[in-house]
């Protein structure tokens, strides 16, 4: 596929990753969507784009996952149709297990597992009545393998992983995709923003991210990962990819390798 002409409905889009992909998409002659909890932030984001006159904005909060049905019927209005569902949204944690409150991980679970899912089903009956769409899905390579400080955020990734791939099985006949991109480390505020123990946020930057990928070189990645219809890509550093493969052959390897990752 080309993304070209296409409609891009992105949640997350006011910064980080969103952000460098609406503005790449809009270079390349696409119609978009942008939504996320941050009116001013995405009003920015549409100044940035080329061509601002075919960039909509609808602000909405994937934790209030039981509003977006009437989201999908808004979105719907703006175009007549969507091509490409970009589930971006989300919140990353930094908190031991035993330190995290069982409400941040009600938290965590609603944002990125519920609300996702809830805004895919809301849309799914319009790409199955056109026997077309695209849904993709940030995950993260937490979501292939586990990391100290970030066990539910772990989880709602994993849980992104079991879903849309049982998802891709059930509708593969009707021509609908699924593409399951897991980013790396990547030069984005998601660590100042990551909940702690006590839900506050963490406000500071690790250096694993701030050394990370840049976004706007990760969403031309991303782009080219969509075009090609791939299922799952692993768009992150050396020693990312390296964790996740060593996971699948050499588990005991792993194992030794992840504890010894900083815990404090």
């Amino acid at each position: 596929m080309t993304v070209k002409n296409k409609v891009f409905w992105i949640t997350g889009a006011s910064s980080g990753i969103g952000k460098s992909l609406a503005i790449e998409l809009s270079r390349q002659n696409t119609k978009l969507i942008l939504s996320s909890r941050n009116i001013t932030e995405l009003n920015n984001v549409k100044q940035l784009c080329n061509n601002s006159k075919q960039v909509y904005i609808l602000p909405l909060d994937l934790e209030n996952y039981e509003s977006l049905n009437t989201k999908v019927e808004q979105a719907l209005s703006f175009y007549g149709k969507i091509d490409v569902l970009v589930n971006n949204g989300g919140i990353s944690q930094r908190s031991l297990a035993k330190e995290t409150n069982i409400s941040v991980d009600k938290r965590l679970m609603d944002i990125n597992y519920l609300g996702t899912i809830a805004l895919t089903k809301a849309l799914l009956p319009h790409f199955l009545q056109h026997k077309s769409g695209h849904f993709v899905v940030t995950t993260s390579i937490v979501g292939k393998i586990g990391t100290p400080l970030r066990s539910t955020y772990a989880a709602t990734k994993h849980a992104l992983h079991g879903f849309f791939d049982s998802l891709r099985a059930e509708i593969h006949k009707d021509n609908v995709k699924i593409t399951l991109v897991c980013p790396g480390f990547v030069t984005t505020n998601v660590s100042i923003n990551a909940l702690t123990g006590d839900g506050s946020s963490q406000k500071t930057m690790d250096a694993a991210t701030e050394n990370g990928i840049n976004p706007d070189r990760f969403a031309k990645l991303m782009i080219k990962a969509i075009e090609k219809e791939k299922e799952e890509v692993y768009i992150a550093g050396a020693k990312e990819k390296f964790g996740v493969y060593a996971k699948r052959y050499w588990p005991k390897l792993f194992s030794v390798m992840i504890r010894k990752l900083s815990v404090t």
